[in-house]
């Protein structure tokens, strides 16, 4: 499976039937429109209304630097807010103060500085779109994960610019992201990588942060030494997030009563071919687009003396 272009320049892969690429271009599409306006309060008046409002409330904080002017920008906060503009500036303050706090993670977050997470193949997150439009988000957290290869920080920072460059797809905006996590050879090595503090960043990172409709957590594959695992991260979740975790285990099933099979690799009870996207052909991907994921990168505040 190898990158290929369009007319255009835009890079995409064949996989089965399905052209996969990043969806940049707006929506048109009767179903992603009705989703918009009966999920989101998606219409001309609210959007007119909700990037006037959020750029005068993102006016007063000057020490975040942000391209005020774009209202594709604007949107990608927006839209997860329901178009309350109040909504989207407190999730712009915490998205980006949570990169200031912790710039260990955060820092650098482009294709030429992040490889080794793509090159191992541990994530994947340009697949077909399930029924309900949603991107499935495959993270493999166990046997392909080899701490000593690929370092918790790496895969945490992999994850960040798969859904860095999803944000940027209208359509994911709408409809967002299930994740399906598959354990299968899950090892005390890897369980011993996970502390506290880091699993509170990640959960904090998730309820209050980052811009993306969370559809769903597919817990798949987990032996029984995933209990302890996740014991690190339950007391960090709220209710609502709890409510969007599921264990399935080995029964296929009862994945595919969340994700239809269109969307899901044969392995997980689905249709698609095994031989998946490769980490090397999706990162050869974000990297076409490393200008504009470095831009990204560069915002933020400024300095620590932000509200």
């Amino acid at each position: 499976m190898s990158l290929q272009f369009e007319s255009d320049g835009t890079p995409f892969v064949m996989w089965a039937e399905h052209k996969i690429k990043l969806e940049k271009e707006p929506i048109t599409e009767d179903f992603y429109v009705k989703k918009a306006r009966n999920e989101l309060r998606e219409t001309p008046e609210n959007i007119e209304n909700g990037l006037k409002e959020l750029r005068q409330l993102l006016k007063n904080e000057i020490n975040l630097v942000i391209p005020l002017d774009e209202d594709e920008f604007l949107l990608k906060f927006l839209r997860p807010s329901k178009f309350y503009a109040k909504s989207a500036f407190e999730r712009i303050q915490a998205y980006y103060k949570f990169r200031l706090s912790h710039k260990d993670y955060c820092q650098d977050l482009f294709p030429s500085n992040i490889r080794v997470a793509f090159d191992h193949s541990i994530i994947s997150i340009l697949s077909p779109r399930d029924v309900n439009g949603r991107r499935i988000m495959v993270v493999e957290s166990g046997e392909r994960w080899n701490p000593h290869d690929v370092p918790l920080r790496d895969v945490f920072r992999g994850v960040q610019l798969g859904l860095e460059a999803a944000m940027v797809e209208p359509r994911t905006q709408v409809c967002g992201v299930a994740v399906v996590l598959d354990m299968k050879g899950l090892s005390f090595t890897h369980i011993m990588q996970f502390t506290p503090s880091f699993a509170k960043m990640v959960v904090d990172w998730i309820q209050d942060c980052i811009p993306i409709r969370l559809k769903g957590v597919h817990i798949v594959n987990q032996p029984y030494i995933f209990n302890m695992l996740f014991a690190i991260f339950k007391p960090f979740l709220r209710q609502k997030l709890r409510g969007r975790i599921f264990f399935h285990g080995t029964d296929r099933k009862s994945l595919l009563k969340h994700i239809n099979k269109e969307a899901l690799m044969m392995r997980l009870g689905g249709c698609l071919p095994d031989d998946e996207i490769s980490g090397e052909v999706l990162w050869k991907m974000l990297h076409h687009y490393e200008e504009s994921l470095r831009r990204a990168d560069s915002y933020g505040y400024i300095s620590n003396n932000n509200k």
